[in-house]
């Protein structure tokens, strides 16, 4: 063990020693091992990232998961500020030991966030997806140290070329991201963080580990992903309003393997296009594609500008105080070497879906 690390687990009373189970995560240039003191949260954990490769090999990034009913300690913890739209307190954090603790305040889980350590300790089992989504934060601070700038994005390859979708809040980026998986060589890269990074004259795209999370309305307005849901529900669901279909919050994984097959998701690809959601519910009109540039239409890039978010720490050990977002230069510089996209006029994903790739096909001919 570290010095870093037992001075943490000291500190919060836990015994790293009882963490005999491991599970591994290869991330073709980024190792991460997960070790935890319970073998059902390692189950739990392959069989969410079955889809990815899972070699054992040295490690860049160690991470500690400890199921434990402990409370979280009486620290004076700070309210980390919501972003623009959202409300309620959902995580409170306190930075020591070259670190930041973390606790989320409506499930009780604590994490502790260095470069030298991480650790989980909670109701895991209950929290599987916070478990997922900080092993994908370990990823994400790896990428941003790297140099990646962080997108709010989805993204698919389509005969190795790479689609991102941005969309300010609400604009279904994930729907329409899922319509041009119906492709037959697409794949899935990912659902909701991309980053970009220069590489001579390409732009790498690359996606974390993290299976679509979407609502009811994705579902429902898509024959390939209505298994996920039960009869009762489709036809419960399918008696909502529209405009209420649109803002439900209630979230389902799409296991990518069981709805699309096997070897349909890449890690990373070549970025060539950027589609910019900015349609209008209200609207009956087709969409339309507009090619744009990004220098002249700043306004757009707002669509794709993501906070780090409190998890971030960088190469100097520093963390954010709130959900400041890149500068937008960072943005500029990577987009204005792909071809970017404004998606205007009214919603309709399987128009836009093909309009786009009948597009694309002809771009290629």
């Amino acid at each position: 063990m570290n010095t870093h690390l037992n001075t943490i687990t000291q500190e919060l009373d836990i015994n790293t020693e009882s963490c005999r189970y491991q599970f591994d995560l290869d991330l073709s240039h980024c190792h991460i091992t997960v070790l935890s003191n319970t073998a059902k949260l390692m189950f739990e954990l392959e069989s969410y990232f079955c889809s990815y490769p899972q070699h054992k090999a040295t490690a860049d990034i160690v991470i500690y998961l400890i199921e434990s009913d402990k409370p979280a300690p009486s620290y004076p913890w700070a309210d980390w500020a919501r972003e623009a739209g959202k409300s309620g307190r959902k995580d409170s954090y306190v930075d020591m030991h070259q670190g930041r603790l973390l606790h989320k305040v409506r499930t009780g889980m604590v994490f502790f966030q260095s470069n030298f350590s991480r650790l989980a300790i909670g109701p895991c089992l209950k929290n599987i997806n916070q478990v997922v989504n900080f092993i994908n934060n370990q990823y994400m601070n790896y990428l941003q140290q790297q140099d990646h700038v962080i997108c709010h994005a989805a993204a698919v390859s389509i005969c190795g070329k790479g689609t991102a979708v941005a969309a300010f809040s609400g604009g279904g980026k994930s729907t329409l991201m899922l319509k041009l998986m119906d492709h037959p060589h697409a794949k899935f890269i990912s659902n909701d963080r991309l980053f970009l990074t220069n590489d001579r004259d390409n732009i790498i795209a690359r996606g974390v580990p993290k299976l679509p999370r979407i609502n009811p309305g994705t579902i429902l307005h898509n024959p390939r992903l209505l298994s996920i849901l039960e009869t009762e529900e489709q036809e419960k669901l399918k008696r909502l309003p529209q405009a209420e279909l649109w803002d439900l919050e209630q979230k389902y994984d799409v296991m990518i393997d069981e709805v699309y097959g096997e070897n349909k998701i890449d890690l990373e690809a070549t970025l060539d296009t950027v589609l910019l959601l900015n349609w209008d519910r209200k609207s009956s009109a087709k969409p339309e594609l507009k090619k744009v540039n990004p220098e002249e239409n700043q306004e757009l890039i707002g669509a794709i500008m993501k906070s780090p978010g409190p998890f971030y720490q960088n190469t100097q050990g520093e963390f954010l105080s709130g959900p400041e977002i890149p500068a937008l230069e960072n943005y500029l510089a990577v987009l204005n070497k792909v071809t970017v996209y404004e998606v205007s006029g009214g919603v309709d994903f399987d128009y836009l879906a093909k309009t786009y790739l009948e597009l694309t096909q002809n771009e290629t001919v």
